[in-house]
């Protein structure tokens, strides 16, 4: 992925200096989650579709996930500038900018960028305490993206899925996670979650993540014809991670059943295909997924 030398975004917060811990054992509910836990939470559950705390909670036995605080912090500083990871994420933070902005503007409307928050081990959310173990999730009380890159490594090694821009899929689903947000999607999604069954919760939360996986297609697409960041092997990388975390990967990696009623995210192959559709189309309209019965 062709990104050195391209603008970094201002809107990423350092906080790797705050927390600790990284990817050990946690004590959720009441009980220490090992790292064996906490790596099925992490496949299962590392981007928001449903909130991560409560998948860790589950597993803990602890029913529900501890309510939190919304707790006011100061805004961190940025990264320091030879930190390339730090760097990398920057750059990708600012191409999703220069993507959404004109889109948004074009349909009458503007783009609120998101902040991005490095951190390790913990940190204060609006959505609660957010755990490295969650993986990268966004936070839509407070419309930041939060990102241990120890997170990185674990979707290289424990995953299978290495390379730059697999990482800026990452990224760039998390922010299609703003997105929906921004366009008043999460909000409605979230009053529907208790007024319906699990089942249908769950399959509502399979839609919800196979629009971020088209919108971040469509970044790609957009990002791809203004200034040809991809390289030779790039979207096979992103495919293969899109493969590598759907629920019927996820499950059968894991030794279990595939059940696809307690499917949140999308199989593998539905996440393969929407974040085609959007790469190939570069529209929000074709990330309709609500309104089809094809996923």
């Amino acid at each position: 992925m062709k990104w050195e030398g391209n603008r970094e975004s201002d809107n990423v917060e350092d906080r790797r200096d705050e927390g600790g811990g990284g990817f050990g054992g946690l004590p959720i509910g009441g009980r220490s989650v090992g790292i064996g836990t906490i790596v099925v939470a992490l496949l299962a559950g590392w981007i928001f579709g449903i909130n991560p705390l409560t998948l860790l909670s589950m597993f803990a036995g602890g029913g529900e996930a501890p309510i939190v605080q919304q707790q006011q912090q100061q805004r961190a500083p940025a990264p320091p500038a030879n930190d390339e990871a730090a760097r990398f994420v920057s750059v990708v933070l600012a191409d999703t900018e220069d993507v959404w902005t004109p889109i948004f503007q074009q349909a009458g409307s503007t783009y609120r960028q998101p902040r991005l928050v490095l951190f390790r081990g913990a940190t204060p959310t609006a959505c609660g305490t957010g755990q490295s173990a969650m993986g990268p999730f966004y936070c839509p009380g407070d419309q930041k993206v939060y990102i241990d890159l120890g997170f990185f490594d674990t979707l290289k090694r424990e995953l299978g899925a290495p390379g730059e821009f697999a990482q800026a899929y990452v990224i760039a689903h998390e922010v299609g996670h703003h997105v929906q947000n921004q366009l008043g999607i999460t909000g409605k999604v979230d009053s529907m979650r208790g007024r319906i069954s699990q089942a249908d919760s769950n399959a509502l939360s399979v839609r919800v993540e196979l629009q971020a996986d088209c919108f971040a297609g469509v970044w790609a697409n957009k990002a791809q014809n203004a200034r040809q960041i991809l390289e030779q092997g790039d979207v096979e990388s992103a495919m293969n991670a899109a493969a590598k975390i759907g629920d019927d990967a996820l499950q059968r990696s894991a030794g279990r059943a595939v059940v696809p009623d307690s499917f949140t995210h999308g199989t593998s192959a539905q996440r393969q295909r929407w974040f085609t559709t959007g790469l190939k189309s570069g529209s929000m309209k074709a990330c309709d997924t609500f309104n089809t019965r094809n996923l």
